[in-house]
């Protein structure tokens, strides 16, 4: 399956590959995902052990744009309408796709992004316990190549902090704060249960 890194820490290129293999295991499996002989829970963890891995493979290394992100969510939007069907109107008798927020209220587990958010959590604390002396750490945090006029990139490392402000966790130094494997665990199913729209 392989991932592709490189200096840039631009991974647009690397999310399409992903949503390209997830859309052909997705086609593949259409016909599961509506058949009415399965129930819902059951399409749900075709979902989650089937088509989600392929489009979360090498996902700790990413970091997410809000455009990445919006890609992200319609193609799991577009699979979530797949196992709930459409909605019939009561008054008139006809059938309608269901909305996001519908779709966010029937699927209970952690959207896409979040389940990415708290795998990149993850595997940063790998590599905080990894220490400096491994050769890991400066690799992962700055974004290399050649310099850009405008707003800088963010790094992956902006990403892991903005994460740790959306729990609560401001101006802490996180390389300590994951040496501590408990309280990171925390942190990381809090992140993974953050409600976002």
């Amino acid at each position: 399956m392989g991932t592709n890194l490189t200096h840039q820490n631009s991974i647009p290129e690397e999310i399409k590959r992903s949503l390209k293999s997830g859309n052909a295991c997705y086609h593949l499996m259409q016909k599961i995902l509506s058949s009415r002989l399965l129930s819902r829970n059951l399409k749900i963890t075709i979902y989650r052990t089937i088509i989600s891995p392929v489009v979360l493979y090498g996902c700790e290394t990413w970091s997410l744009t809000l455009r990445e992100e919006r890609k992200l969510r319609v193609f799991e939007n577009m699979v979530l309408r797949r196992i709930f069907g459409p909605r019939r109107f009561e008054v008139s008798g006809e059938w309608r796709r269901l909305h996001n927020e519908e779709l966010n209220d029937l699927y209970s587990s952690p959207n896409i992004v979040r389940v990415i958010k708290s795998r990149i959590m993850r595997g940063s604390g790998h590599v905080a316990h990894m220490g400096e002396d491994k050769g890991c750490i400066g690799s992962w945090w700055g974004t290399g190549g050649k310099e850009t006029t405008g707003k800088p990139r963010r790094r992956w490392l902006d990403y892991i902090r903005t994460d740790l402000q959306e729990v609560g966790c401001r101006y802490m130094d996180w390389t300590g704060l994951a040496q501590d494997r408990d309280r990171w665990r925390t942190l990381v199913r809090a992140v993974m249960n953050l409600r976002v729209p």
